[in-house]
This record gives C-alpha cells, structure tokens and sequence, in this order.
C-alpha cells in the first residue's frame, strides 16, 4: 500500500524516528510534522498535549496516511489511547518498543530511564516494565536540559558533558545495565551518555526500536508499500522552518529542500 506514514513530534527530535523509519523501510513514504511553534512539550499537562496531539492527528489524516507514529515520548506517554480511539489506522508509539528491548537487555534487572519531566512524571516507562517483568527495579531521571544542548548542536561539548554527568552521577550508584534514551533528542548524546555510564550499560534507542516495531505491523496487516515504490518524504512545521530545515539536513540521510508552515491549531 503505497499511501504515506504520519511522523509526528513537537519539534525536531523525532526526526531521529524519521531517519530510522527511513533507513529500515527505504521503500516508504513519510509526512512528517513538527510543532516547533509550541515546542517542548515536556513541561505541559495532559489535556494541553492530547490537545495538540488531535490536532495533529487530524492533519495527518488530511494527508491520506495508512499509519501514525507518534515520535514524541510525552505525547506517547499522554496521548497514545486518545488517538487510538480517535483514528480509524494502526497508530505506533515510541515508549513500548524501547521498553521492550530494554526489559530482554537486562541482566540483573535494573533498568533507568532518562527523559523529560512530563515523561518521567507520568511513570509510563515504569508501567509498561512492570508489566513485562515486575521484578524489575526502575530508576528514573528527568534529564530537562538535554534537548535545548542538542537543539543547539552541542552534541560533543564540554557543557554536555558536564551537564550529563551531573544527571547521571546518581544513576550509577543503582547498578543499571540498561540505559533507556526515553525522549526522541537523546539518542543524539549517545557517545556523551555512552561515556558516562560506562560500556557495561547498554543504550536502548527507541527510535530504532520504534521503526522495527512499525515494519513488523506494516508487515503483519500488509500495508507496505510495494516493491516498486521510492520513499517520498514531505515536511511540515507549525514555525520556524530555518531551523527545522538546518537540523534535518545535519541528521537526515537526504537532502530536504522544502518544509511547509501550517496553522495546526485551525485542525
């Protein structure tokens, strides 16, 4: 099936999912939506996230997508069952795919979890482990400043160094060995991160995760795209196209020329 796959983020990190899907299903063609206007939405309750995330949702459906993902581990952790409810297509979220290989990584069963606050807050991570293996001991940190450092291409500083280990300094004292990179920035700090914690911890990335888990579904209900197909991909922004345009080009493994501003709060 040839139609489109919905990406949605409230700004930029989830293009770390785009680049992911695009790599594992070259064949696919993706819309991809970023709310940079009200970007982050990390600090927001749950009625404003579910808010913008129908909007968006709605847009998306405007574009004749087969499936959505939800590139946003806030909007997953807030969101997830009001747009499975709303939408008549398979939707796919970032939280349960990363919980999942971090729970079969484990080998002493203690799991951290990084993340922004409302992610952290809304102990989704912890509840989703639980469920796989209740043994699991579940350490969890709210780790704010990550995104402004990577939104900012500080990706190898000497700040975010210092930065990532005064989050994670506490962290090593539970004896982790899975580290999950619980918010779609993250995974751009994974040499910094990776440093910090030691080789014996292991790095999940749910973007990764997430495009495996969206290939396995397209597969399962024969929705991918046929043979014949080269992926197309198209952009759209709610503000701030330079910036949007700039981080796409230094992470995507394509040139994108074109991203288009769109008035969500009128969906």
């Amino acid at each position: 099936m040839d139609a489109p796959i919905g990406v949605f983020d409230s700004g930029i990190g989830g293009l770390t999912v785009a680049k992911e899907i695009m790599r594992q299903l070259p064949g696919e063609s993706l819309v991809y939506f970023g709310d940079t206007a009200r970007v982050p939405y990390g600090s927001k309750s749950k009625k404003t996230v579910c808010k913008y995330s129908r909007q968006i949702a709605k847009f998306l459906l405007t574009q004749k997508v087969k499936a959505i993902v939800i590139a946003c581990n806030t909007a997953s952790a807030l969101a997830m069952e009001e747009l499975e409810e709303m939408v008549d297509v398979p939707v796919i979220d970032v939280v349960q795919p990363g919980a999942r290989m971090a729970a079969a990584s484990t080998r002493n069963n203690k799991i951290g979890i990084l993340g922004t606050r409302s992610t952290i807050k809304s102990g989704i991570y912890e509840r989703y482990l639980h469920k796989i293996n209740p043994e699991l001991t579940v350490v969890s940190k709210a780790c704010p400043l990550f995104v402004p450092l990577v939104e900012e291409g500080l990706f190898e500083d000497r700040i975010t160094e210092d930065v990532v280990g005064r989050y994670l300094h506490d962290m090593k004292e539970y004896e982790i060995d899975a580290l999950v990179l619980g918010c779609t920035h993250y995974p751009l700090l994974r040499g910094v991160i990776g440093r910090e914690m030691g080789e014996d911890v292991k790095l999940v990335n749910p973007a990764y995760e997430t495009a495996k888990t969206l290939k396995d579904m397209l597969k399962e209900n024969e929705l991918l795209a046929s043979g014949q197909n080269k992926g197309e991909h198209k952009f759209f922004v709610s503000d701030g196209v330079e910036q949007f345009l700039s981080f796409a080009n230094s992470i995507l493994p394509y040139s994108v020329e074109q991203t288009t501003v769109i008035d969500i709060e009128s969906y």
